[in-house]
Order: C-alpha cells, then sequence, then structure tokens
C-alpha cells in the first residue's frame, strides 16, 4: 500500500511564450516551450531571410518616392525616401541589432564568445579573419579605420543570425529559461516585416490603464493595457486575461474604477 503526499498545490508546467500559456504535454517534460510555439518559431525564421531581402532592395525603400525628372521645388537635394519604416528595419537598430540581441544572450547561456562590442565612433579599426573571428586594435600605418556598422552589414549578417538562432532553438526550447520573451521578439520582428513588405499601415496602440486582474493570492496585476483601433480585444500580456466584448469592455472600466477608489481609499 501506497501512502503518496497530498499533491493539491501542484500546478502543471505551461508554455512560458507569452500569449500561449498551453499545458505542456507529458512528452514535453523538461521543455519550456510547447512543441507548436517551437514550430511556429521556426517557420518564422525562415520567413524572415526572404523578407529581410525583399526589404533591402532599393525599389522596396524607394516605392511612393517622387519620380525622377518631376516638378521640383528648385532644391538639388533629393527627397528623403518615403518609407522610412523600411530604413528602421534594414538600417542600424533594425532587423540585424535585435537578432543579434537574441544571438549573444543564448551564447552567453551556452558559455559561447561573443563579438566585441565596438562603438560606432570608436577610433580603433574592426577585422575579420576567414574563420570569421573579430579582432580591434589599435591602428597602424597602413589601416583603414571602419565603423562597426561598415565590417558587420546587415545583408551579410542577418542570415548568419538567423542560421544561428534555427539551428539553436532546439536547445533553446528546453534548456533557455527567457526563451518565451526571445519566442515572443521574433513574433513581432516577424510580424512588422510582413507588415512593411506588404505596404500595410497598422494603427498604432493607446494606453487605456492598468490591469485590475487579481491572481490567485490576491494580488493586482497592475499590467499596462493597450487598445488598437484594428481591434476590439484587449490582452493583458502579463497575467493572460482577455476583455473581448463590448460587455467586457464596460466590465473592465468599472474593475479600473474600483481598483482607483480602493487605492484612493488605501492612500486616504
Amino acid at each position: 500500500m501506497h501512502d503518496n503526499p497530498a499533491q493539491d498545490d501542484y500546478q502543471w508546467p505551461v508554455c512560458v511564450t507569452p500569449r500561449c500559456g498551453l499545458q505542456l504535454w507529458v512528452a514535453e517534460a523538461g521543455r519550456y516551450v510547447c512543441r507548436p510555439c517551437e514550430d511556429q518559431t521556426a517557420k518564422r525564421l525562415t520567413e524572415l531571410g526572404p523578407l529581410f531581402r525583399r526589404l533591402n532592395e532599393t525599389a522596396t525603400l524607394m516605392r511612393g518616392a517622387r519620380r525622377p525628372g518631376g516638378a521640383t521645388s528648385g532644391s538639388r537635394t533629393p527627397p528623403i525616401p518615403p518609407r522610412l519604416e523600411v530604413l528602421a528595419l534594414t538600417a542600424n537598430g533594425g532587423v540585424a541589432t535585435r537578432l543579434q540581441a537574441i544571438e549573444d544572450s543564448w551564447r552567453q547561456a551556452l558559455g559561447w564568445d561573443t563579438s566585441p562590442t565596438v562603438d560606432e565612433r570608436t577610433t580603433f579599426p574592426v577585422t575579420r579573419d576567414q574563420a570569421g573571428r573579430v579582432s580591434v586594435g589599435r591602428p597602424v600605418k597602413g589601416d583603414r579605420v571602419y565603423p562597426h556598422w561598415r565590417t558587420q552589414t546587415a545583408a551579410k549578417s542577418v542570415p548568419a543570425h538567423l542560421t544561428f538562432l534555427a539551428n539553436n532553438l532546439p536547445w533553446a526550447v528546453s534548456s533557455y529559461e527567457s526563451i518565451g520573451q526571445d519566442i515572443d521578439d521574433l513574433r513581432r520582428l516577424h510580424a512588422e516585416c510582413v507588415a512593411v513588405a506588404a505596404n500595410e499601415h497598422r494603427p498604432g496602440r493607446v494606453n487605456i490603464g492598468r490591469c485590475p486582474a487579481r491572481y490567485d493570492d490576491g494580488t493586482l496585476c497592475r499590467a499596462d493595457l493597450t487598445a488598437t483601433a484594428s481591434s476590439h480585444r484587449v490582452h493583458c500580456g502579463q497575467c493572460g486575461a482577455r476583455w473581448e466584448t463590448l460587455g467586457e469592455w464596460k466590465q473592465l472600466r468599472e474593475q479600473q474604477d474600483a481598483v482607483l477608489r480602493e487605492d484612493a481609499g488605501v492612500a486616504a
């Protein structure tokens, strides 16, 4: 006869990916992420390569620009390309930088070397040997000094980052605790690239207050909630609470007002 202790407080492990939260199967024991999220992330990594190549073309950047020979105001200075959202993804701080940030965090978790951080205005030359190793040193006579963005162009670095992430994704979903946030960052990056490539103008999001949902211990979530004109749904990315209908919107407002009154009472 077995006398097993009560396990009423046991919580079945769930996927750590934001917006998912599905319970993991027995076969997924020891993982942080469910297999559907892993498969979807692998698919996004595969699609990001062609998407970036499409965005990095001059035709995509200049789509909608004024045609040569058209009427001008007399200035000889060419107009700024109108698609600044394309530049935001293809220039510094865009796709390459965001992918490199994830790769660097994975390399640190694995104990592998990462590329040295080089300031764009550095006076030190940055060189790369045939094996791909980066070296930084003081310039000597005859050396040409390049800023970091000249030695690691996005057209070359993005495919390398995507290959690394795709190859190490099976490790990350099983062994890297912060993989959920990285998967969500890749989802957002993929969605931005798809929207810009399709020339979609997505409405911005506005803050509508804090989340009034409570956890099991009674504490308030208080995460910032946002809404957009393109959807009537509100979702809390921290606790998972949802408000999707007109009645639930009114309930959300009533709950937020109740929290404000409660806070005012505590303050008083």
